[in-house]
């Protein structure tokens, strides 16, 4: 049990670098989207850097990220199998499989885009980009109250930051529509 910190720590290291990705990813792919609406040579200039930065994003923090927090969540799981009975953890293991769709979901937009099929709007991907912020507002709730019933208050701080962001999202589309540089 002394290196239970160490087991602990890295996975939390792994768990940011995952999120960090998982934030960033979506960003490329709108600019990738936009950039495939603009005229050449503008548009395969951009989409060559987009699609490398994407691929390099994706294969070489966000993929090992994902799977070294997997297995050090695991070991620690081995750790304290006590926690197997416990209620926040069973609605975070829940909320660990939605954040797994999640990331398989934006692998498939990975390959469309890797492959120019633009199959969603920049604006589509602008609101998918907060789906991962969902996710982790739900686990670290949970993490430091450890109480499935008290992580119902930190969703709904979730739903609330959900209608700020959409009401953000609302004004910024609004700034860029008037004034495209913005």
């Amino acid at each position: 049990m002394e290196y239970y910190n160490y087991i602990k720590s890295l996975h939390l290291i792994f768990v940011i670098t995952w999120f960090a990705g998982l934030f960033y990813i979506p960003r490329l792919f709108v600019y990738q989207i936009e950039a495939f609406h603009k005229p050449s040579p503008e548009k395969e200039i951009l989409g060559k850097q987009l699609k490398l930065m994407a691929k390099r994003l994706w294969f070489i923090i966000t993929w090992p990220s994902a799977i070294l927090a997997t297995l050090f969540a695991l070991w620690l799981l081995i750790l304290m199998p006590s926690w197997l009975q416990q209620s926040w953890m069973h609605v975070k293991l829940l909320f660990v499989f939605l954040l797994f769709i999640y990331h398989f979901k934006t692998h498939l937009y990975f390959k469309q885009l890797q492959n120019d099929e633009v199959k969603v709007t920049s604006n589509f991907m602008r609101i998918w980009n907060e789906g991962a912020t969902f996710i982790l507002f739900a686990v670290v709730f949970l993490v430091i109250l450890k109480s499935s019933i008290n992580w119902i208050f930190g969703v709904l701080g979730i739903v609330v930051l959900g209608v700020l962001l959409m009401l953000g999202f609302k004004l910024y589309k609004n700034i860029r529509s008037k004034n495209p540089e913005a």
